[in-house]
């Protein structure tokens, strides 16, 4: 997957434009990277689609179960001006976008550092 297929997928499942899509794409990876580990991010780095590996790459963040999705949804609504039913659903898709693009390993080893109310977004029901 490279990162225009990423941006693309974000949108089909959101119902965004792909500029919105990608801007919120981008936004969400740097919200993630920041509650994970540096051993982490430089691994997400190394695995996700060129262009993307340079949004997360050199954040230094700390794995916090304590920051929830909701303080995560508010900093990326502030960054990209979606509305926060768009940036929910843009959370999902961009976790289970992730979780195709990257190996089983690295996607694992995101999700794990996160409160679950981010891993219940891609188990959630549509």
């Amino acid at each position: 997957m490279d990162e225009q297929e990423f941006f693309r997928s974000v949108a089909a499942s959101t119902g965004l434009g792909r500029e919105e899509a990608a801007d919120l794409t981008r936004a969400t990876l740097q919200t993630l990277a920041q509650r994970l580990s540096e051993g982490t991010v430089r691994d997400l780095a190394l695995r996700l689609p060129d262009g993307l590996d340079e949004v997360v790459r050199g954040i230094k963040g700390r794995p916090s179960k304590q920051v929830g999705l909701e303080n995560a949804e508010e900093k990326v609504r502030e960054r990209t001006g979606l509305r926060l039913d768009e940036v929910h659903a843009g959370f999902a898709a961009v976790l289970a976008t992730l979780r195709e693009a990257v190996p089983e390993a690295t996607y694992a080893k995101v999700v794990g550092q996160l409160p679950h109310q981010f891993r219940d977004l891609v188990d959630e029901p549509t």
